[in-house]
């Protein structure tokens, strides 16, 4: 099984961000854009396990003791610079809880053997992939050419602001792809409690 851990979106969140998804797509139309429904804040990607696994997931899951987070959804950009675009994301401020919760998460999840983050934690959504399927010296400019028309129409646009809430719990979700794209499904829930 496919698994990673991550936050859910408050609704009226998910909805303002599909409709500026749906205003935006347009501007890109070769990039594989992000269901709205689909939409979450990855904590940490676990990648292929047993089911059998799954009992002690849960448990080293559940033993992170993190409190509630309040997350601000706004702004943009693009992985891995502007100049050379592969992903379209959505910016995320929150306080120090969340690295916090994150590097809680990883630590738990080490005791598994599951390999640690090697990069710092980036707290994104991300909306567009330029899902180049082109030889490696060709997928540079491929990527550019998918975003170039959205990156003009983002610059004469205010930052978008989609909204804060606070999250109150995590989950441990099984992904399974598919050619229609991933589908998510929440296996558990841990609550962030103080």
């Amino acid at each position: 099984m496919r698994l990673f851990v991550a936050l859910d979106l408050e609704e009226e969140i998910r909805r303002r961000i599909a409709l500026y998804l749906q205003g935006l797509s347009g501007f890109a139309p070769e990039a594989r854009w992000a269901a709205a429904e689909s939409l979450h804040v990855t904590l940490k990607f676990i990648g292929e396990q047993p089911e059998e696994q799954i009992p002690a997931l849960q448990e080293a899951l559940a033993s992170v003791q993190a409190k509630p987070i309040s997350l601000a959804f706004r702004g943009y950009g693009f992985f891995p610079t502007a100049r050379a675009p592969r992903v379209f994301w959505l910016g995320i401020e929150a306080n120090e809880e969340f690295p916090n919760l994150a590097a809680q998460v990883d630590t738990a999840l080490a005791a598994l053997a599951i390999p640690r983050e090697e990069h710092a934690f980036t707290p994104h959504l991300t909306l567009a992939r330029s899902g180049s399927g082109a030889p490696r010296s060709r997928r540079k400019e491929k990527s550019i050419s998918r975003f170039e028309r959205l990156h003009k129409q983002l610059a004469a646009m205010a930052p978008p602001d989609f909204g804060t809430m606070t999250a109150r719990e995590f989950f441990l979700y099984r992904s399974q792809l598919s050619p229609k794209g991933s589908r998510y499904t929440k296996l558990a829930s841990f609550p962030l409690r103080g």
